[in-house]
């Protein structure tokens, strides 16, 4: 993503992401876009705690439906 100068944002930033952390809950983010800059977005999806296998079907389930994953970011 883009890099914030902000030192509020970039707190915020972690506050968002840490309570998964805590939680133990796993994650898995896939490429799913790009934005009006051309930079890439993900989706990132949540599982119950030590159910990383229903997320890896997820994952491969999106991928087999989009072309997100094969599609690179113009580089300047």
């Amino acid at each position: 993503g883009e890099k914030a100068d902000d030192p509020l944002q970039m707190y915020l930033s972690d506050v968002y992401t840490i309570s998964c952390n805590l939680a133990s809950l796993p994650g898995l983010s896939i490429p799913c876009g790009f934005t009006s800059g051309g930079l890439p977005i993900g989706l990132q999806v949540l599982g119950r705690p030590f159910d990383e296998s229903t997320l890896f079907r997820v994952g491969h389930s999106f991928e087999q439906a989009t072309d997100w994953h094969r599609r690179r970011p113009t580089l300047a």
